[in-house]
């Protein structure tokens, strides 16, 4: 673990003193990008994120009470609230992350004591890069060693994902937590989302991670991803007549979905075809990235927009855009959308030689076909969260 220094006289840490007139420790944990397997987590099935290195920093020091106070810089308020409110309710504000992961951190049996906090965030909010996980996992990192708790880092993403289900709203699965968890560095990470169970595959060095930002966000806490997740559990009640004992689209194959689901409406049976497919899809990856075969894991990312754009129908003719803009550079290997979609950003796997005339090609082709001026990243796979020297 990286160590900070209680006594590094930044300029984040003079402004926490400004605010809190005492010193902090600061906690960081990363931004992910998904390679593949989108829309599985919620159904038991794998995903192979990497961490990026874009993070939310939080710094905190302990107060005597057992009430938290957050400043939050890229909003510039102040939000308090006390952890022995008895019936807590979402504000639907920013704030809502911090206390749901609060509240289930001291709820599932971690005393905790009260924090004077500053966050402050460099993940694109809406672009589909885990920046509320991000949020949750390091201010619960830091309030469980902010009260000398012994932090386990799966339960840690089990209580930030439960924060975000049952009391901020989005019925998100386990990835985006996990993964800023237990990312590692120079690894994407293949996640069975039923055991918990994780392997890393090395991402070759010549490979580099450019996310492509379309500007346009996306908002699931209501409607379409809530929708998404409905209409697959459906298809399991509608299934699970032909296929008992079946409790998610995890425990069918393409075979079962072939021989049972004629009787499927139509839209239901595309959700489900996608969920399985991209299920298989994230084996055959994570077989393709042990060999270092970058040709057969692009073909699979592109299968992969391919299918969320005409099964799941995720996505949207911005990122359509950007994904054809990448298949006609030089040195692409594959292209797609990543997060829940309706907007955000594609992950493209690109040689390293050949990064800079990407981003060229993509940043003029995009705007000119939508008007619209892209941000683009080159992120390397990064740790999870860890204590940082600085919130600067």
């Amino acid at each position: 673990m990286q160590k900070g220094s209680r006594h590094t006289r930044s300029e984040g840490q003079r402004r926490f003193n400004r605010l809190y007139h005492s010193d902090a420790l600061v906690y960081r944990a990363p931004g992910r990008v998904n390679l593949i397997g989108e829309h599985t987590d919620y159904n038991d099935g794998f995903v192979m994120p990497a961490a990026i290195d874009l993070y939310t920093r939080v710094a905190i020091a302990p107060r005597l009470d057992r009430r938290i106070q957050i400043h939050s810089e890229n909003f510039a308020e102040s939000v308090e609230f006390d952890l022995d409110e008895p019936d807590p309710r979402a504000a639907r504000h920013w704030s809502d992350y911090v206390r749901g992961v609060a509240m289930m951190i001291d709820r599932g049996g971690h005393r905790l004591r009260g924090a004077n906090i500053l966050i402050q965030g460099e993940i694109p909010a809406g672009a589909g890069l885990g920046s509320s996980a991000s949020v949750e996992v390091a201010v619960g990192y830091a309030l469980m060693e902010n009260s000398g708790l012994v932090v386990d880092l799966v339960e840690l993403a089990r209580l930030a994902q439960r924060a975000e289900n049952e009391f901020v709203g989005p019925r998100c699965g386990i990835m985006d937590q996990f993964i800023a968890c237990l990312g590692r560095a120079g690894h994407a990470l293949r996640l069975d989302c039923r055991s918990l169970d994780y392997s890393l595959a090395p991402i070759p060095e010549d490979a580099s991670l450019v996310i492509c930002n379309t500007m346009v966000k996306h908002e699931h806490a209501h409607g379409e991803y809530n929708l998404r997740r409905a209409e697959c559990e459906e298809g399991v009640r509608l299934l699970a007549r032909k296929l008992p004992g079946i409790t998610a689209l995890r425990d069918v194959t393409l075979a079962d979905l072939n021989r049972h689901g004629g009787f499927l409406p139509r839209m239901i049976y595309k959700r489900c075809r996608h969920v399985i497919t991209e299920n298989a899809r994230v084996i055959d990856a994570a077989a393709a990235l042990s060999l270092s075969d970058l040709i057969e894991f692009g073909r699979l990312m592109q299968e992969s927009h391919r299918s969320l754009r005409d099964d799941y129908e995720v996505s949207s003719p911005e990122l359509d855009t950007m994904v054809r803009l990448a298949r006609e550079a030089e040195g692409v290997y594959g292209a797609r959308m990543t997060g829940g979609g309706f907007g955000g950003c594609t992950i493209n796997l690109v040689r390293a030689d050949r990064v800079a005339g990407f981003k060229r090609l993509i940043a003029a082709g995009y705007e000119q076909a939508t008007g619209i001026a892209p941000e683009i990243y080159t992120s390397t796979a990064v740790s999870g969260v860890e204590q940082a020297g600085s919130i600067d």
